[in-house]
């Protein structure tokens, strides 16, 4: 079987950390490295979130700390949904796993530039640390087979009515990924907000009886506690691993190629993914954009992935 070679960049984050459990370990997946942004909380959170996931579930992968500021914008994080940890609910056990010296933007531009151009990025947190890389060696574009990314929507944000979270915190990074003519899917709200973590989704993943599983359930208490509180939703949404189960089985999801231009100049509408499905604009396509998802296979892929933890 082929492997899939991935980076994963992200900002644990719940729903990041079932993205890991997801890439830790499926045998169709090569995890190179993950790297770390600020994003769903601080650098130094989300750094120690990504350790604290990885030493637990014994997954032997990397992980590098990357930028903690966005481009040019003010940073931002979501500890109303994810706390004040970032991770919030599980308990760790002592901390001993450290991350790699080298910065997270230096590790992508040397594995893409050693690379023979068979490796994806999987970005699940703001792009920051993949257009910097961008911007620092133009010669790594041409050596990505193609971007996978949770971020934006089609319809309306969730931080505000124009803009998802991902694209809103850096949105100039995004800009920069979204013009850089490489291969892109693009994972956004339309369908992330169909995979709602309902109590019995809970109790499923729970009685597989595994670490992953406890993890998962630990996991789960905390966010969709939050999305409950400020969505309204009894299930929160899951939207990171779409990412990594749409790799592990394209089939799960509907695309559409489009395209999409990421608005950088607009005080309301700063981050919304302006998506042209209906081809008014004639313009290029730039992305192909998640439309719907077959949610009963999403949760078996969850299934069946939280179960290789044995």
């Amino acid at each position: 079987m082929e492997k899939t070679k991935i980076i994963l960049d992200c900002d644990p984050g719940h729903d990041d950390a079932v993205a890991i459990i997801l890439a830790g370990k499926n045998p169709k997946i090569d995890l190179l490295g993950i790297t770390i942004v600020s994003g769903n909380q601080t650098l130094d959170k989300t750094v120690r979130n990504a350790l604290n996931v990885t030493q637990h579930l014994e997954i032997d992968v990397p992980v590098y700390g990357g930028c903690s500021e966005p481009m040019v914008r003010k940073k931002v994080v979501a500890g109303d949904i994810h706390g004040e940890s970032g991770l919030d609910g599980p308990v760790f056990p002592p901390l001993e796993r450290k991350a790699e010296p080298e910065h997270a933007v230096n590790f992508i531009i040397k594995t893409l530039m050693e690379s023979e151009g068979d490796i994806t990025v999987v970005t699940t947190g703001p792009m920051t640390n993949l257009a910097m890389a961008m911007r620092m060696e133009p010669n790594i574009v041409p050596k990505i087979k193609q971007i996978v990314l949770m971020g934006g929507a089609i319809a309306n944000g969730n931080v505000s009515p124009a803009a998802e979270f991902n694209i809103m915190a850096d949105a100039e990074a995004a800009y920069v990924c979204f013009t850089s003519g490489r291969p892109m899917t693009m994972v956004g709200l339309d369908v992330t907000r169909k995979v709602l973590c309902y109590p019995e989704i809970v109790e499923r993943m729970g009685r597989i009886g595994n670490r992953a599983s406890k993890l998962f359930v630990d996991l789960m208490g905390h966010f969709c506690k939050t999305q409950k509180e400020v969505f309204g939703w009894e299930g929160g949404p899951l939207h990171d691993p779409v990412t990594l189960a749409y790799l592990i089985d394209p089939s799960v999801l509907k695309v559409k190629p489009m395209n999409v231009r990421i608005d950088i100049r607009s005080t309301e509408s700063y981050g919304r993914t302006n998506c042209d499905p209906f081809d008014y604009l004639h313009l290029p396509h730039t992305a192909d954009v998640a439309m719907d998802i077959d949610v009963e296979r999403f949760w078996d892929i969850i299934e069946e992935n939280i179960r290789l933890y044995g």
